[in-house]
């Protein structure tokens, strides 16, 4: 018989979404415990009962920290690991200063992979176990991604950044050479583990036409696979994706015209939206990575997570590694607060934390498996020390409730927080 085990400390999962039921969509235990069995959660509740049910257990017991789903992070770039934080300006120019040099780099194998686990040590010691990553357009950089993933058995989404157009020729590939080496590597790593290939054009400005039609055609062959892209990030952006394509109706009709716009498309940043495409992304279930510390660092603008959760938008968070200024989700909870707060709207810890778990999971098409402490999903969870600091410690010994306690983790944690990580069931850190 497999060994259960039995992990004790408060206990947070949700039940429904804080942006249509507010903070009651969430469950707290004070004392609560998750089993865990063949690498899968089995059962959630106070602790007493849990103990009683599963007198067999192996038990951890973590005292008062909190006990959640990892992080899901909906959108990163790994190859800019190394560059993350450098100063710039605006975002084509951050592109050609510093993303597209340290992108050539990545058709050595083992530059890749020195980057590619580096990226998933950071992201672990920051309690992120799932992230959605952009790689290169060069083969490499994903096998270098899903085989560092694999070796620590995460739940990782990724795929080939496809560009034949406004790069440099050294990272450009064509509209037969994208489709060609993205179907191998679908056919490599899709759903091979815990791997989820996603079709990965960059945006439109760096797609042709007969690329983007290319990639829309492989997707229609690997229904199964995600798609990730970028939209409507500035306004420079988008006055640029007028001219490339005059007969579109809009930036997300560049994609719609090719097949990219359905279930299983997720549309980085996504501020700067017309009601059309809010409109079409909802009936058509297209997602959004809300990535407010790169929206701000490079000054994109404000997104508009509440009502984009209104229009029925699925929304999740992430910390855009690279262009975005930290690998900690607490601190990407921490801008998309800021965010809110300059739009007039104070989003609350549970908005947060939802964001951060279940709405990105839910935004990867991934939420019957991660994301949660439900019963049934994938056993990827975190544990976090509500008082990791001095001044965090001193501000939650005055809470009342336990959004009091977490909100200064939210606002001022870093990695210190995340003292324990378990992937599928195993404690990793």
């Amino acid at each position: 018989m497999p060994t259960t085990k039995l992990i004790l400390g408060q206990t947070l999962s949700f039940t429904g979404n804080p942006f249509e039921l507010g903070p009651d969509a969430a469950q707290h235990e004070v004392h609560g415990a998750v089993a865990i069995t063949n690498g899968k959660i089995t059962a959630v509740g106070p602790a007493d009962q849990m103990k009683a049910t599963h007198t067999q257990a192996e038990i951890t017991d973590m005292g008062d920290h909190l006990l959640m789903a990892g992080f899901v992070d909906a959108h990163v770039h790994y190859p800019q690991t190394a560059i993350i934080a450098s100063w710039g300006k605006r975002l084509i120019d951050w592109l050609n200063t510093y993303t597209f040099p340290e992108e050539s780099r990545f058709g050595d194998p083992a530059y890749a992979t020195d980057i590619a686990n580096k990226y998933c040590d950071f992201a672990l010691a920051n309690g992120t176990t799932t992230a959605a990553s952009f790689c290169t357009i060069h083969p490499e950089s994903v096998d270098a991604y899903f085989t560092a993933a694999a070796t620590r058995n995460m739940r990782m989404v990724g795929g080939k950044t496809c560009m034949d157009r406004n790069s440099p020729d050294n990272l450009r590939d064509t509209a037969q050479s994208a489709y060609d080496d993205s179907k191998t590597l679908i056919d490599r790593w899709h759903e091979q583990g815990r791997a989820t290939y996603a079709i990965t054009p960059r945006f439109s400005p760096t797609s042709t036409n007969d690329q983007l039609a290319a990639l829309g055609g492989l997707w229609s062959e690997r229904p199964t696979c995600l798609m990730q892209t970028h939209l409507s990030e500035q306004h420079e952006e988008i006055a640029w994706v007028k001219d490339l394509f005059p007969n579109a109706r809009d930036y997300l009709d560049t994609y719609e015209q090719h097949g990219l716009v359905r279930e299983g498309a997720i549309m980085g940043h996504s501020i700067h939206l017309t009601p059309r495409e809010i409109t079409t992304m909802r009936d058509c279930g297209v997602t959004i990575a809300h990535c407010p510390t790169s929206n701000t660092f490079i000054g994109s603008g404000l997104c508009d997570v509440t009502g984009l959760n209104a229009a029925g938008v699925t929304t999740g968070l992430a910390t855009d590694t690279g262009g975005g200024s930290s690998f900690s989700m607490l601190r990407t909870m921490a801008a998309a607060y800021e965010v809110a707060q300059l739009r007039g709207d104070a989003l609350h810890p549970s908005h947060l934390l939802y964001l951060a778990t279940v709405g990105s999971a839910k935004t990867l098409g991934l939420s019957d498996k991660i994301g949660n402490l439900a019963p049934g999903n994938e056993a990827d969870l975190i544990a976090i020390n509500l008082a990791s600091t001095p001044p965090i410690k001193l501000s939650s010994a005055r809470a009342n409730t336990i959004w009091e306690a977490i909100f200064p983790t939210i606002m001022m944690g870093d990695e210190r927080a995340i003292t324990d990580v378990w992937i599928a069931g195993e404690r990793i850190i």
